[in-house]
């Protein structure tokens, strides 16, 4: 936690010790050190450290005070710590401190988390869970960006309710807040007459009174005109543009572009084709990237190492994951550079082209040798608040994700929604009804999907059938509290009774995943902090992980081949994404509400419509 009075006593100590009148703990001496504000690089420096913080910088032996310890790294080169300009640390499904452990060795030392996963679950205690590792001495900084989508729309609920007196308080509570995450419902923001519009402003006037950014997520938005109503709105970035040219248009009306590795390689060859000299105005955004993910790829450092394969070169790309962010969030007196009055935070590297990290020191000590972390991880008893967030209500029944047709019906007509249906309206298909009860058709890819409350603790449902989704085996389900954004459970099956059975078993281990085979629970994986995340190591974590896919190898998933990309074959962990209510969503299944009692609501325009008639 920073705050004004401590930051200044501690300025107050790093000019003396930068005059030499003061003691330093530490010098650090390196072969080169790369300066991001100019992209130049100086060889033989020494950084002088006292407490966390770097007092003096200069060529080795120059400062002429006193230090007892200075160690020696000759042959390796200094850069400033990495830094994530948007990042979900929920998405590792690791807790803070254990996510320290698996990306601080691969040079992540401070992250801007966007908050809307946790802050949907429990939005009141946002600033309490992002401090808490660091007060219990976990060397990565988090920058908290309190959820903006919280609730993502209008007709969702639970977990908590921020607008603009919550943010004020947030940016009063803490100088590492750095401002509002990604504002992601963008009807709510152009049209006065949204349901969202007057919470969304609230907490966007509040970040502008304490000089907080503003971070947007402008998803389909490619037209001139509505890219010119979207900076216009203050909404100061973009992470979800695909293509060069998308990010050439946003640039160029003044939007911050943070640039994901999945379109990285075809965006920085279309920037450099187009001349572009400038990179100031970019940065490298992990967003989501799960624990298992980064023990195969990495983490920043991953983002690093593929923007100099697609050719940027190395001083840039270390700008894109220091200074440039930095100066985004308005972070610069803390990190971005090897400088004094930043965390001394640097990544030593052995090899420039390659990207290899020899080490990284955080704080002014060193945390990691090659890929090993080699602090101990804080032991953090967390609170009930953020390990008893599943209150569903259960247990539950087949009845409960039963849907009744109407007395005498052979057949009804049930709406119908595909992962990532992003036409104005649903499918409609004709399905048989048996014993009351409407079926799914295992023959045209139709099967169930429902949203749990995971809130209220009233064993509320909400129901519909999807296509092209789900396992086709008899007997099948899977279910996870990981539902983007509002992190109800969400579960797709082939019988009513595996739906019940895995939703149960979520509420056993206290979120997480859940895969049932023959009405029978096989694998779980346990995500008790929120819902989202577990205590534990990264290995420990994927381990389980890797269970879950084993298990879900024995059951046959659905997908339509002609379909979009995003609908592969196999286990169906993409559905996590695919209850997200932001644009350029239209129809979704939100958890039942009073306003839309069956869960079926357009978020554009707020109509609202049966599940089968």
């Amino acid at each position: 936690m920073i705050d004004a009075s401590s930051e200044v006593r501690l300025r107050q100590q790093l000019t003396l010790v930068a005059l030499a009148k003061a003691p330093a703990d530490r010098i650090l001496r390196v072969g080169r050190l790369l300066d991001t504000a100019t992209r130049t690089w100086s060889d033989n420096q020494e950084i002088v450290i006292s407490g966390d913080r770097i007092a003096y910088v200069g060529p080795a032996g120059s400062w002429p005070g006193h230090c007892d310890v200075i160690d020696e790294r000759p042959d390796l080169m200094a850069i400033p710590g990495l830094g994530e300009v948007h990042k979900h640390i929920e998405s590792s499904h690791l807790t803070p401190e254990w996510e320290a452990a698996l990306v601080m060795p691969r040079g992540n030392t401070w992250t801007c988390e966007a908050s809307h996963e946790f802050s949907n679950v429990r939005g009141s205690k946002t600033l309490d869970f992002w401090m808490t590792a660091r007060a219990n001495g976990s060397p990565l900084k988090i920058f908290p960006l309190p959820g903006s989508a919280v609730p993502p729309t209008a007709y969702e609920h639970g977990g908590g309710w921020l607008g603009h007196d919550e943010q004020r308080d947030f940016l009063a509570g803490s100088l590492m807040v750095a401002g509002l995450d990604e504002v992601m419902d963008w009807p709510a923001v152009w049209n006065p007459e949204n349901a969202s519009h007057d919470r969304l402003w609230g907490m966007i006037e509040a970040t502008f009174a304490a000089r907080g950014v503003v971070e947007g997520h402008a998803a389909g938005i490619r037209d001139l005109p509505t890219i010119n109503a979207f900076a216009a709105a203050g909404l100061a970035s973009d992470h979800e543009a695909w293509t060069a040219e998308e990010f050439w248009d946003k640039l160029t009306h003044g939007l911050f572009a943070e640039l994901r590795p999945h379109s990285m390689p075809d965006v920085i060859k279309g920037l450099l084709d187009r001349g572009l000299a400038d990179w100031s105005q970019i940065a490298f955004a992990t967003d989501d990237r799960s624990a298992s993910e980064t023990l195969k790829k990495g983490a920043t450092d991953y983002n690093v190492r593929l923007a100099i394969q697609s050719g940027l070169a190395p001083e840039i790309a270390i700008q894109c994951v220091t200074i440039n962010p930095a100066r985004h969030m308005r972070l610069t007196p803390w990190v971005g550079t090897i400088a004094p009055g930043r965390f001394a935070d640097i990544v030593l590297l052995s090899d420039l082209e390659s990207f290899e990290i020899a080490e990284v020191w955080a704080d002014g000590k060193q945390v990691s040798k090659g890929k090993d972390y080699v602090l101990p991880v804080p032991e953090i008893d967390w609170p009930d608040w953020a390990k008893n967030t599943v209150q569903a209500g259960g247990p539950f029944s087949a009845d409960d994700f039963a849907i009744a047709a109407e007395p005498g019906r052979e057949t009804m007509t049930a709406a119908v929604l595909r992962p990532f249906h992003w036409e104005d309206d649903f499918l409609t298909f004709e399905l048989p009804v048996e014993d009351g009860l409407v079926q799914r058709d295992t023959a045209r890819n139709i099967t169930k999907f429902a949203i749990v409350d995971r809130f209220s603790g009233k064993k509320s449902v909400s129901k519909m059938f999807w296509a092209g989704t789900g396992p086709k085996t008899p007997d099948c389900a899977l279910a996870s509290s990981l539902a983007h954004d509002k992190h109800n459970i969400w579960c797709v099956g082939s019988s009513d009774a595996a739906m019940a059975a895995a939703v149960n078993a979520l509420g056993e281990i206290g979120g997480g995943w859940a895969l049932v085979r023959d009405n029978t629970v096989v694998a779980t994986v346990r995500y008790e902090i929120a819902g989202l995340m577990s205590q534990r190591s990264a290995e420990d974590l994927d381990a389980e992980m890797q269970q879950l896919y084993a298990e879900g190898e024995k059951i046959e998933w659905m997908f339509e081949p002609s379909s979009s990309p995003r609908w592969w074959p196999g286990f169906p962990e993409r559905l996590a994404f695919a209850t997200l209510t932001c644009a350029p969503w239209r129809w979704v299944l939100v958890a039942p509400s009073d306003y839309a009692p069956e869960g079926l609501v357009n978020v554009a325009t707020g109509a609202t419509h049966k599940v089968v008639w």
